[in-house]
């Protein structure tokens, strides 16, 4: 825990004002998740059978701009707040990127989408592969590298919903447990099974979902009020001089002196993560039906971000000054600042918000994987055997959807594993960062193949190759070192002790 002006004070009277987090069941919980993710695929089944378009026309931009949402994840509503607390304005950059790119680069990322809807895009492998010769190696090596990269995100998601149950029942956070009793397995098995609802009930051949867009974007919304009501809470609670919060605590400010370098790589990070995630990807370019949302997108997706980054201040500054015993990791501070004063109904809003940014990027992340991985590795292999083509079959539209089922639960079975295996010390931040690093790998094939025609297939390919292979020596790997796979050293000396 970063040390903080004022803390001793705070750790002084915390006793008069504080008490015990309330155990809230795990039962209640589950029977609120249940029931959340059933009022969404109410919503989902009812944008399938009634698209916004043309009926509704004018609501569709709105639904497009929450839908973009998807990237505020179980980090940007808990990891942020805990990047806030323990390193300042280090919790900016995945907040920055995305709006620099939407404020400043608007035109590009128009350009983008108009590519992709003349070559009915599919996927961002399916694009990408499209700009340089239809290149089947390029498309394999993309699913390839989207769906180790999916790997550590799809796992911070598991040990966010596991972290805030385990806040609100009073459990261990940091042990896993016996798997059998591991709250992040039921997590696993519970949205790989909505994600095959959401979004393998039928094969579309413009892969257009219209129902899982408007579940997404009220996912959007209620991650929002969720967390500007702890925001609020928690400027309340600074506000009042009665409070043994009102004293001169601030954020702690930045020490390193490569705080600068690092601040500009990971907000460029978050810029290509916009449009390299393949999440973004599908809600941003495959689903977009209309490039006029494209624009007005521009302007109201950045002040969404914006909402969240003023928001993020207070509650970091009122978990810090409310002397959080040890055993509270600062990324809980958005269920734990409630949960401590026995506000239980705004805990449980809260953990509803977080299992919103969780089940957004699970669902749309699984969809879009399991499209590449269908379209990109599975099929075409099929192709290739004379008993499954297509004319001796007729229609293979239901083998398709049960690929992409199957691909969905692998993707969850080693998301799990890597949660297991990874260290349970990780932070949230920390997690994030390790998928936007890898996602990055796309950014100059996009960029090349939309303004340098004089790229190569085999230049794209060596390259993103390359960068992949160091990402995983790198990064990858030492993240496991945790778990006794790889040398501890790793951590210290560098891959191989060479740092």
């Amino acid at each position: 825990m970063v040390e903080a002006r004022g803390a001793g004070r705070s750790l002084q009277c915390a006793h008069d004002w504080r008490a015990e987090a309330p155990v809230i069941g795990g039962w209640v919980l589950l029977l609120v998740a249940l029931g959340y993710l059933g009022v969404l695929f109410a919503i989902a089944w009812y944008g399938d059978r009634r698209p916004l378009y043309p009926s509704h026309a004018w609501l569709r931009p709105i639904v497009y701009a929450l839908a973009l949402a998807v990237y505020c994840t179980s980090w940007t509503f808990y990891g942020a707040v805990g990047t806030a607390a323990t390193s300042g304005l280090a919790y900016l950059p995945i907040y920055l990127g995305p709006a620099l790119v939407f404020v400043f680069f608007g035109a590009s990322y128009l350009r983008l989408v108009r590519i992709a809807q003349r070559h009915h895009t599919t996927s961002i492998a399916d694009f990408v592969a499209s700009r340089f010769g239809k290149s089947r190696g390029l498309a394999v090596l993309i699913t390839l590298i989207a769906l180790v990269a999916a790997v550590p995100y799809v796992a911070l998601q598991f040990k966010a919903v596991a972290m805030s149950v385990a806040v609100l029942t009073g459990t261990d956070a940091g042990d896993h447990g016996p798997i059998l009793a591991d709250t992040a397995l039921y997590v696993a098995l519970l949205l790989a099974l909505f994600s095959i609802l959401f979004g393998t009930r039928a094969v579309d051949a413009t892969e257009h979902h219209h129902g899982l867009m408007l579940a997404i974007a009220v996912e959007s919304l209620v991650k929002l009020v969720a967390f500007a009501a702890v925001g609020i809470y928690a400027w309340g609670l600074l506000a009042s001089d009665a409070s043994p919060l009102a004293n001169t605590t601030t954020l702690p400010a930045p020490t390193s002196d490569t705080f600068l370098t690092t601040f500009a790589t990971q907000t460029l990070l978050a810029a290509t993560a916009i449009v390299c995630l393949p999440r973004q990807f599908q809600v941003g370019v495959v689903e977009c039906e209309d490039l006029r949302d494209v624009r007005r997108a521009r302007y109201a997706f950045p002040l969404y971000l914006a909402a969240f980054t003023l928001l993020v201040l207070p509650i970091a500054l009122a978990g810090l000054r409310s002397a959080p015993p040890a055993t509270v990791h600062p990324d809980s501070f958005v269920l734990w600042l409630p949960a401590s004063r026995g506000d239980e109904s705004l805990a449980l809003l809260a953990y509803i918000g977080g299992f919103s940014a969780a089940t957004g990027m699970v669902i749309v992340a699984s969809v879009a994987l399991a499209t590449m991985i269908s379209n990109e590795l599975v099929l075409p292999a099929l192709a290739r055997v004379r008993a499954l083509r297509l004319g001796e079959r007729g229609d293979l539209s239901r083998l398709v959807l049960w690929i992409r089922r199957l691909a969905i639960v692998a993707l969850a079975a080693m998301a799990y594993s890597y949660y297991r295996l990874s260290a349970g010390t990780q932070s949230l931040a920390a997690v994030g960062l390790l998928a936007f690093a890898a996602v990055a790998q796309f950014a100059p094939a996009i960029v090349g193949g939309l303004y340098l025609r004089s790229l190569t297939r085999a230049g794209v390919i060596a390259g993103m190759a390359g960068g992949f292979a160091l990402w995983l020596y790198t990064l990858f790997l030492p993240s496991l070192s945790g778990a006794g796979l790889m040398p501890d050293r790793w951590l210290v000396d560098g891959p191989g002790g060479i740092g």
